[in-house]
């Protein structure tokens, strides 16, 4: 058995402002590094916001692995998970995590599988990939409707990883029940921790309800943010490494 330390952002985003929301998740994820986090990641469109008539009509919102404007994310010196949207193979927009690594290299990019309701008139959705590895362990990735589809999740453990990073928006009505029960069951099914990063407060038509939280194996909680506002949860995770 190994530790690992993960921190998951929760924070409020600025609508369709890509530099301030960049600004956001990196003083965050710098408190993660001086906390000893190896790993830092924020909620599903943490870059743009929730704003789906702002990204379907601006494409300056729109970010790719090399934008500059992600710079000060490739500087903090932890591996960093951030949501934003980015050109698939067609050159439609895909809500895309990319992964930079300690050095800044982009380690990997996932574009999320399963669209919700009016995300399909704006995004297509991508196909398969969503993990990585750092120091031996696995990490998972899916983005909010896609922890509902036990699929994503079990491939991504059959291939070896420990960890679920789970980058989402759940609001203040049926979401909370979504939060408190989804991510448990992940975790019970799956073998893995789960990480929720969630909004708090506005998001587009949403009130994030935040409640970021931790896991483990068999579905308890191990850490949980409450919903009054910008929050860092740093978590140690006892993680089995695989032979």
């Amino acid at each position: 058995m190994v530790q690992v330390r993960v921190a998951a952002a929760q924070f409020e985003c600025v609508p369709g402002d890509v530099e301030a929301n960049v600004e956001q998740i990196t003083e965050l994820a710098r408190e993660a590094r001086k906390a000893g986090a190896a790993v830092a990641f924020g909620p599903e469109l943490c870059l743009t916001g929730y704003e789906l008539e702002m990204i379907a009509t601006d494409h300056g919102l729109w970010t790719e692995p090399d934008d500059r404007r992600l710079d000060p994310l490739r500087e903090v010196g932890i591996a960093v998970v951030v949501n934003g949207v980015a050109a698939g193979p067609g050159g439609e927009p895909q809500i895309v995590s990319t992964v930079f690594g300690r050095d800044g290299a982009v380690v990997t990019t996932y574009a999320k599988e399963h669209l919700y309701e009016n995300e399909q008139e704006v995004f297509t959705a991508g196909s398969g990939g969503g993990r990585f590895w750092l120091d031996g362990v696995g990490y998972s990735l899916a983005t909010c409707f896609d922890n509902h589809f036990p699929e994503v999740t079990a491939r991504n453990a059959e291939l070896g990883c420990q960890v679920h990073l789970a980058s989402s928006l759940y609001g203040t009505a049926g979401g909370r029940e979504e939060r408190r029960t989804v991510h448990p069951a992940i975790a019970k099914a799956s073998g893995m921790h789960v990480v929720l990063a969630n909004h708090v407060g506005v998001a587009g038509p949403w009130t994030g309800c935040g409640g970021s939280a931790v896991w483990a194996p068999d579905g308890s909680v191990v850490a949980e943010a409450d919903e009054t506002g910008p929050q860092l949860l740093v978590a140690d995770l006892e993680v089995r490494m695989n032979r």
